[in-house]
């Protein structure tokens, strides 16, 4: 139930920490995959085709839905993976950092998605899984992305409801701190920063990006075919309660 057989898969994001081991993940599910990102994604095992947009564009987005159903045809599952911050705290979150994080992270998959969406409504089936965070559930700094990853739940439910009469599921997956590449400006400048953030979580560790990729996989294929409108935290247990809290107060 976990197969992908022959279904059609666009994959945002696709060339970041997460994305590059979700193509592989879907590949491996048997899926047919377009990749899109704003570089170029590199082929891989199971890629028929690649799209290149700026998710922050609106025209680009439309243009590139348009472009997919045109070369592709209309997707059977969407996973909408793109994300960005760097705006870690209200100080650092001005006015322009503000509205390239809402443009990348919310308004851009929304623009992207949309036309999909009428799509997958008229021909009465389809699944979309959204890359949410945490920082959507309860706030952990980087106060734009968590405004934009929190609208993107309230998107993604809406889709559930208005959409679920015809046959299409929306879902999202909530990850805490995943190790990629994305965490190398923080390492950098905080070598000792994971000796202070694991002892936050629960399972004393960081989400491992193939733990958010089978979560993705899980809500996208027939094994969820009832599962919609829900955000799937996998996070290492660090919504359900602080560890370095009740050591504090033992």
């Amino acid at each position: 139930m976990f197969r992908l057989e022959d279904r059609l898969v666009v994959l945002t994001g696709a060339t970041g920490g997460i994305g590059s081991v979700l193509a592989r993940r879907l590949a491996d599910a048997g899926a047919r995959i377009v990749l899109a990102d704003r570089t170029p994604p590199l082929p891989s095992e199971g890629t028929i085709g690649a799209l290149t947009f700026d998710m922050a564009e609106r025209g680009a987005c439309a243009a590139a839905a348009a472009e997919l159903q045109e070369r592709f045809g209309l997707p059977d599952i969407v996973i909408s993976n793109a994300g960005f911050t760097r705006a870690e705290t209200l100080e650092t979150t001005d006015g322009d950092a503000w509205e390239a994080e809402l443009a990348i992270n919310l308004s851009g998959a929304r623009h992207f998605t949309d036309p999909l969406v009428a799509g997958m409504r008229k021909r009465g089936h389809g699944a979309l899984v959204f890359i949410s965070s945490v920082n959507a559930l309860a706030h952990y700094g980087n106060p734009a992305y968590a405004a934009a990853k929190a609208g993107l739940l309230a998107y993604m439910r809406a889709i559930a409801v208005e959409a679920g009469p015809d046959g299409v599921r929306a879902n999202a997956v909530c990850p805490g701190s995943v190790r990629t590449p994305a965490w190398d400006h923080r390492f950098e400048k905080s070598p000792d920063i994971a000796a202070a953030i694991v002892p936050l979580y629960p399972l004393g560790r960081m989400v491992r990006p193939e733990e958010v990729a089978d979560a993705v996989l899980f809500l996208a294929s027939d094994a969820a075919s009832g599962i919609t409108g829900v955000a799937l935290p996998v996070d290492a247990g660090l919504t359900a309660g602080n560890t370095a809290f009740i050591r504090a107060i033992g």
